[in-house]
């Protein structure tokens, strides 16, 4: 029991020391003050940072010379406006966040997917090609169909804009019309005459009355229309290979064996003797309209 008390003793004696040790440090370090600058200085330098106090502009031209650099404004004046770096710097971060959606919902990309992979569910190969190879070729083939597209936009909305021909509202507006072109031309007239009526609108047949947010949804239907009839054609062989197949295990007896297992590497081999891929890809890539 005095073991043991004179345990705690020590303990004490040793936190004892220690808390005098650190207020003797503390005392030894010399004392500074850290105050705001009443001289508008901040930092080390001898100039000051401030431009001007706040409160002291007295027209547009004082407002430029304030320390307001980092911040985000819009210059209008009679009608004519003016997106400082910033701004557009957001509006082009903004953009990249939504390219893949318009890659998708305003190219040939949603087509050209949809039937890569009904070839390759028809195939029954499950995870050949991966997903990574046939999202690559859909792509690369999107980039095959679209550069008449994007050639004219570029020459026809983003050479002149950076020449100073063309203003940031009239630029879009010619970027967009090249899209509309080709988004009509892939668009079956019953689905645009479908969304017209839901919206209430009159529509003449012209491509100009038709506004872009009916254009969309009516060319994504016509997309998923085209891309399901070419994957039920894709289908038609394989379902027979697979019928046929299955009517001879009947035939033989062997119900517990699966008959896509047996299927399949005749499904590859007529798909291989056939120049299957060039085939879809070749059919696929002339249901558009290039150029």
């Amino acid at each position: 029991m005095k073991r043991l008390t004179s345990i705690l003793n020590a303990k004490k004696l040793l936190k004892i020391i220690c808390l005098l040790i650190t207020v003797g440090i503390l005392c030894i370090l010399p004392v500074q003050n850290v105050q705001a600058s009443s001289d508008g200085l901040t930092g080390q330098t001898e100039n000051s940072t401030v431009i001007e106090e706040p409160g002291d502009a007295e027209n547009p031209e004082d407002i430029q010379e304030l320390n307001i650099a980092n911040t985000v404004t819009i210059e209008y004046n009679d009608g004519n406006g003016q997106l400082n770096g910033a701004l557009r710097i957001l509006l082009i971060l903004t953009l990249i966040a939504i390219a893949p959606i318009l890659l998708i919902c305003l190219t040939s990309f949603t087509r050209i997917i949809i039937v890569l992979h009904f070839t390759r569910a028809a195939l029954n190969t499950q995870t050949a090609p991966p997903n990574q190879i046939l999202i690559g070729l859909a792509l690369f083939l999107t980039l095959f169909i679209m550069t008449p597209t994007f050639s004219q936009i570029y020459t026809e909305a983003y050479v002149p804009f950076e020449a100073g021909e063309l203003t940031q509202e009239e630029a879009l507006t010619a970027a967009v019309e090249p899209i509309r072109q080709f988004m009509y031309g892939e668009t079956q007239r019953k689905d645009v005459e479908l969304f017209m009526d839901i919206a209430r609108l009159d529509w003449n047949g012209e491509l100009e009355d038709i506004p872009i947010t009916v254009l969309i949804p009516s060319f994504i239907i016509s997309e998923l229309r085209y891309a399901f009839f070419m994957g039920f054609c894709i289908y038609i062989p394989f379902i027979i290979i697979d019928m046929v197949v299955a009517s001879a295990l009947m035939s033989m007896g062997m119900m517990m064996l699966p008959p896509t297992t047996i299927s399949m590497p005749f499904k590859i081999l007529l798909f291989v003797l056939a120049d299957g891929w060039s085939l879809v890809i070749g059919a696929l890539m002339r249901t558009f309209a290039y150029g």
